[in-house]
Formats: structure tokens, sequence, C-alpha cells
């Protein structure tokens, strides 16, 4: 968790130097599953999981301006389509103080207004008459959502009026959320399929990609969030692990065998320090964290 909050705060005074927020709230498409009990009595669960239920995720999101608009009854709901839902309806109720909108992958954001195109009508008859729809069964959650919802039809008329005058659902995002200042979430890898579809809805807002990690432990932070998804970069933090890299090009060694013939074989490359790696070249990661020695895909 303390790394966690490491890179949260370190990532943060970048990207707020370039897109400064004032006082106002975030739309997370964040999750917390339940945790479970291995066999042997162990706690499982997501890194997610782990971390939005702590405490200090909170206090770190209010202390860095990015308050979830969403109570946490929503962010640790059993149902994942009803916390997507309910995430949506916070989001319209605080849509002048929404300043961003964010989730650990780009792949949540584009699946989440993929779904509000399926439910914008059902979501304003909620604003509209002040009572959670029927498809939200869980008591803890819709008590949460009945102490934010009160009928508001002026705000209803308007989402309506603004989801209608709109081309094929282009730039919904900043027609929804006018203070919108940018989106963030990882962006690169296996996520850079969804850029199209995020800037379709996006329209002229800011992409920020997120930062290097895993489940297993961060690596690096992205320190130049002006920089378009495809060009983002990273900082390696030492002092969260230690941290080698594995040349993704094999040796090849010459061998004279006794015939006379000369044989080719390849070799795993010797792991390189973060001082050692060379610019332009590809790497497969290996960080020493606290929980022992562990592999990253390449980068």
């Amino acid at each position: 968790m303390e790394t966690t909050l490491q890179i949260y705060h370190t990532s943060f005074a970048f990207r707020n130097r370039e897109f400064p927020i004032e006082n106002g709230k975030a739309l997370q498409f964040i999750y917390s599953s339940k945790h479970s009990k291995t066999k042997g009595g162990l706690f499982a669960g997501t890194a997610t999981t782990n971390v939005f239920r702590n405490p200090k995720f909170k206090k770190a999101m209010t202390a860095m301006q990015s308050e979830c608009c969403s109570p946490d009854e929503v962010i640790v709901g059993p149902d994942f389509h009803q916390s997507l839902y309910c995430h949506l309806l916070c989001g319209l109720i605080f849509h002048e103080e929404i300043q961003l909108v964010s989730s650990t992958f780009a792949h949540s954001i584009v699946l989440a207004f993929r779904t509000f195109e399926q439910v914008w009508e059902e979501l304003c008859d909620d604003i509209r008459e002040g009572v959670l729809t029927s498809r939200i069964t869980f008591p803890s959650v819709r008590s949460a959502m009945a102490k934010l919802l009160k009928p508001n039809p002026e705000l209803a008329d308007l989402i309506e009026k603004k989801c209608s005058r709109l081309s094929n659902w282009y730039g919904l995002i900043p027609e929804l959320f006018p203070n919108v200042k940018y989106i963030y979430g990882i962006m690169t890898g296996s996520m850079e399929p969804y850029l199209k579809k995020l800037r379709h809805y996006a329209a002229d807002v800011p992409l920020i990609s997120a930062d290097y990690g895993s489940s297993e432990g961060w690596i690096g932070a992205n320190i130049n969030p002006s920089l378009p998804p495809e060009s983002t970069t990273y900082a390696v933090f030492p002092n969260i692990g230690y941290f080698e890299f594995i040349p993704l090009k094999e040796n090849v060694e010459e061998h004279m065998q006794e015939n006379g013939n000369v044989s080719f074989l390849s070799t795993e490359p010797k792991p390189v320090g973060l001082t050692e790696v060379k610019v332009g070249e590809e790497y497969e990661v290996i960080i020493t964290s606290f929980a022992g020695t562990l592999n990253f895909s390449p980068c």
C-alpha cells in the first residue's frame, strides 16, 4: 500500500502540473471484489481489492482532489454490473463537479460508456423521479444511492437534450461532464487497441496513461503526462524493489566440435542492472520485491 501511494502521489504531482484540477470529484470506475479464503486459510483477492478497501486509499484520493463521486458501498458492491450502473448515475448527479474520469484500465472506461449508450434513458428516469431502478437489488447499495438520488427533472431533461444532439456518441464524455480536465487509466500495452474508441468518446479531452505496474508490484510512474498514450514513458522507482532487465536478443555462441564442424548455440542473455540498460533495446523486467522474485512482460 505504501508503494502504491508513493506512485499515486508522484504521478499526480506531474499530472497536476500539466492539467491542474481544483476542488471537485472524480468519476472513477473502480470495483473491489470480496476477499476469498484458500483451503489453507489465507485471504486471497485482486491487488485492486486490497488497495480500494484500504482506508488510506480514500484519504489519498481526497488529498489529491480526486475523491470518487460514488459512495464506498458502490465500489465494494458484490455485483459488477450494478456497481457500474451506479457509478454512471453518480457521475451524472455530480456532472458539473467531475474534473477527471478514470479507471484502472482503458477497457473499463470504454465499457462504461458503451453501457451508458444502452441505459442512459433508464438513468434519466431515475434522476427525474428520484427513485433507483429495480435492477439494483443489494440493500447496502440501494441505501447509499438513496442518500444521493433526489427528484431532478431539470437535470434529466438536460441529459436527454445532450444525448439527443450527439452524432454517434462522439464527444460523449465532455458533453456529460463539461469541467472534465482529462481521462486517466492504463492505456499502454494490451490496452492500446481501446484508444480509438476512447478518443471517440473523449473528443478533445486529453488521455493520460497511468503508471506501469502489475499485481505483484509497481515498476514506474508516468512523469510526462503531456505525451499521448502511444508515446508514454515511465520513470522506474528503484526504492520499490530491486530491478533487473533481461535483453530479449539471444546470445549466439560459436562452438567447434571434435569433427571440425562449427555449431551455434543460443544461450539466455544475462540480466543487467537499471543503470546498464540501453536506449532502443527491449527487455523483460525482473523485480525482486518484498514478496520475492517476479518476471514481467517486455518493456
